[in-house]
């Protein structure tokens, strides 16, 4: 089965038989003045001619990060089990276990946190058509990349460009950029890295525009911010300086945002006492002190339990991100 399932009809190979580059070859061989005229064709009229187009050999297969949904970047796509709201991928499950670092999609490869990230950034109104946005160390490839750009006047950046690739080399504590530069900030799981927290809030409140806003996503794993008792690394070798709790929100607001924190509605019930706390299973999520902790009036509810549940947010309390507006 899986032989006849790998061809397909007429004697054509299939895209999993084409060598590697396939696409861009063709891409490449389109005669320049056709690839400028398609700029001016509506996308609705590129949908219904790319089959016709791919079979006299003038358009290469459009991967995941080349279609068309910038009306749904960021959020839901289809009522299925599993659905990634970065490349679009729905499916019966993820792959791996429920966890903030797992869930993984089996297209583009994002985790339950990437989703969740992108997720707020778009709920919230942030990925608008040409807003100036820098992605920090961002933990997907070029693909993601590729479909950011066309979408958005993206960047990624990373402190010294050694374990992430990026467009420019920034140290959030001395930002090379000038003021009132960017639009929008997604910063997920970099702060904790950053031993000087509140010049790295002034420096990314200075390179803000006005009405300008970040989502800034940390692992969230007790009540309140502590240095690490013995010296911690993340999965880069990357030392993490600081293990954040909800007084963040005050760092925040000290260097001149107003700030919310986004979470699940199955968190909020817990924080709020709606719902228990889970049982304890061993992981490093220190719930109980969390909810000892909770600032209710701080949270703003961003995906209900069905949304949560499809796109593998779960458990709830290990998604966190809090948004900083200028």
């Amino acid at each position: 089965m899986g032989a006849t399932l790998a061809r397909c009809t007429h004697g054509r190979p299939s895209l999993a038989q084409r060598p590697a580059g396939y696409a861009a070859a063709v891409q490449r061989s389109v005669p320049p003045v056709l690839r400028r005229f398609s700029r001016f064709v509506p996308e609705v009229c590129k949908q219904a001619l790319r089959p016709l187009g791919r079979r006299l050999g003038v358009v290469a297969p459009a991967q995941w990060w080349q279609l068309n949904h910038r009306a749904r970047l960021g959020r839901l796509r289809s009522d299925a089990a599993a659905n990634c709201n970065v490349c679009g991928w729905s499916g019966s499950a993820f792959l791996g276990s429920h966890h903030v670092e797992s869930a993984t999609c089996p297209q583009c490869g994002s985790v339950a946190r990437d989703r969740f990230l992108l997720w707020c950034a778009a709920e919230r109104g942030g990925l608008r058509r040409k807003v100036r946005v820098l992605e920090t160390s961002p933990r997907l490839g070029d693909e993601y990349r590729e479909l950011m750009r066309r979408h958005l006047d993206y960047r990624a950046s990373d402190f010294d460009l050694g374990a992430h690739r990026a467009d420019l080399q920034i140290d959030l504590q001395a930002i090379a950029l000038p003021d009132a530069s960017l639009d929008v900030v997604l910063t997920p799981h970099v702060l904790e890295h950053v031993p000087e927290t509140q010049c790295a809030l002034a420096e990314l409140y200075r390179v803000m525009a006005p009405g300008g806003r970040i989502y800034l996503q940390v692992p969230l794993l007790h009540g309140a911010t502590a240095s690490p008792t013995t010296p911690e690394f993340h999965a880069d070798n990357t030392p993490v300086f600081w293990n954040f709790g909800w007084d963040l929100i005050d760092m925040v607001r000290a260097a001149g945002f107003t700030a919310t924190a986004l979470v699940t509605a199955n968190f909020a019930a817990v924080l709020t006492g709606q719902v228990p706390p889970p049982e304890p299973d061993g992981d490093i999520f220190d719930v109980v002190d969390m909810v000892r902790h909770a600032r209710p009036d701080d949270l703003t509810v961003i995906a209900s339990d069905a949304q949560a549940t499809s796109m593998g947010w779960l458990p709830s309390h290990q998604f966190v991100t809090w948004e900083c507006r200028k």
